[in-house]
């Protein structure tokens, strides 16, 4: 009998524990955030994260296709968790890094160690780069179930490049580094998939607006904005492509590029095609032609056939509004009161963006809201540019930040694929209305 009350003991035992166990493991989070703002000034989307030991909050300007996070550690960088990368070590490798530092001249500090992995850290505004130590350290960002934010947590070891201080030049006040959203190994969101074992994709939305926040979930959706839409149902896909060439302005040989690129194949204005050389839509085996998306070019720009063609259509298709003295950078202006009002912007014609092939299509609508500009209280400008000659630019449609506002794009990097919505005003909600303070 003794035996017996012993081993029914003994088996509660392991199930009290065993309970116990289960109840003190946190559950796993599905993805993390970060809030967005649109700087008035210089008109980037800034961003703040936590990073190093003790954590500090670092204010950083977002770059979609920069690859990776890097930040100034001329001045005030102090971390207790801050580790260099080795030369030769596997960060090192995965970053695609062509230089190393064998000797470092001054004391031992963030930026200036020897042997010690060295990348390029790129500032697209003054269009510079330098040479820069490649770290690691911790970063805290905030969770969130797709609808309200969670709980904050922290892992370390993420990695980063630490740049002069003089590579903010031209930034937003108050920036100290560029957050890379690349897609490469040392991109950030793909180090905060294999950080926190989320699916390797991110989705951006940013607001129109300078004094609200938009937002970036990293992980999966959904993506839930007020009044209780779950964006995410909206989203149609198209595949991401990869060019095997650098498109950054600085670059070790041989490294691909880390900006997203989409297959565009032709553009229409108001369902008629816009008459273009289509070759130039593709990516060449030297990393010229096709279309990409941009966060820190402030408007779209296009290669100038490109660009002729789909101007003289959009005005042939106005023939009837006249138009006023062109406002620079913009060529093709008209007066606020000859365009009517829409949910989604001006009465303008739409302009279809047709991705894929011959056997799937779709269309990326750009409405007036976002393909229109606000020059004062009376000039309306088509927010295009003249992007350069043939074969000059690198890329011959750079999507520029205006184009995407109000719009939610999901980069999922391990499908090879872009989900987009065109504009959230059809819904009745905006990149504004993620629910930032409420906790379930």
């Amino acid at each position: 009998m003794v035996t017996k009350i012993n081993s029914l003991f003994f088996f509660l035992s392991l199930i009290f524990l065993f309970s116990l166990s289960f109840a003190k493991t946190p559950s796993k989070p599905r993805a993390f955030l970060l809030p967005v703002t649109k700087d008035a000034s210089t008109k980037q989307f800034v961003t703040t994260i936590s990073q190093r030991t003790p954590l500090v909050p670092v204010k950083l300007t977002i770059d979609l296709g920069q690859r990776f996070l890097w930040v100034d550690c001329e001045k005030g960088y102090v971390s207790s968790s801050y580790k260099p990368v080795p030369c030769g070590s596997i960060p090192c490798k995965r970053s695609l890094s062509g230089a190393c530092v064998e000797s470092c001249v001054g004391p031992p500090s963030p930026g200036c160690n020897n042997n010690t992995c060295s990348h390029i850290p790129y500032n697209h505004f003054i269009r510079t780069s330098t040479g820069g130590e490649l770290a690691q350290d911790v970063v805290s960002l905030q969770s969130t179930d797709g609808s309200n934010p969670r709980k904050y947590l922290s892992t370390n070891g993420v990695v980063f490049d630490c740049a002069p201080h003089s590579l903010l030049e031209g930034l937003a006040k108050g920036v100290k580094g560029i957050l890379g959203l690349g897609n490469g190994y040392v991109g950030f969101p793909t180090q905060l998939a294999n950080a926190f074992s989320v699916p390797r994709k991110f989705a951006i939305c940013l607001t129109s607006s300078t004094t609200s926040r938009g937002v970036i979930f990293f992980g999966d959706s959904p993506y839930v904005f007020l009044p209780g839409m779950d964006v995410s149902k909206r989203l149609v896909y198209t595949p991401l492509l990869k060019n095997p060439v650098s498109t950054s302005g600085s670059y070790f040989e041989g490294e691909p590029s880390t900006d997203y690129f989409i297959g565009v194949t032709s553009i229409k204005i108001n369902g008629n095609v816009v008459p273009i050389n289509t070759t130039l839509l593709n990516i060449t085996k030297d990393g010229k032609g096709g279309t990409k998306i941009s966060t820190v070019d402030p408007y779209t720009k296009l290669e100038t056939s490109i660009y002729n063609a789909l101007t003289k259509a959009f005005v042939k298709s106005l023939a009837k509004v006249p138009r006023v003295k062109p406002v620079a950078p913009f060529k093709v202006c008209y007066n606020r009161t000859s365009l009517g009002s829409t949910r989604v912007g001006r009465g303008v014609p739409p302009i279809e963006l047709v991705l894929g092939n011959k056997n799937a299509t779709t269309s990326w609508t750009i409405w007036g809201v976002n393909s229109m500009v606000a020059m004062n209280n009376d000039v309306l400008c088509l927010g295009f540019l003249d992007g350069g000659v043939e074969f000059e630019p690198t890329t011959s449609i750079v999507i520029g930040a205006h184009q995407i506002e109000d719009n939610l794009l999901q980069f999922d990097i391990a499908n090879k694929r872009l989900g987009f919505t065109s504009s959230l005003l059809f819904g009745q909600t905006t990149c504004a209305n993620f629910n930032f303070t409420s906790k379930a």
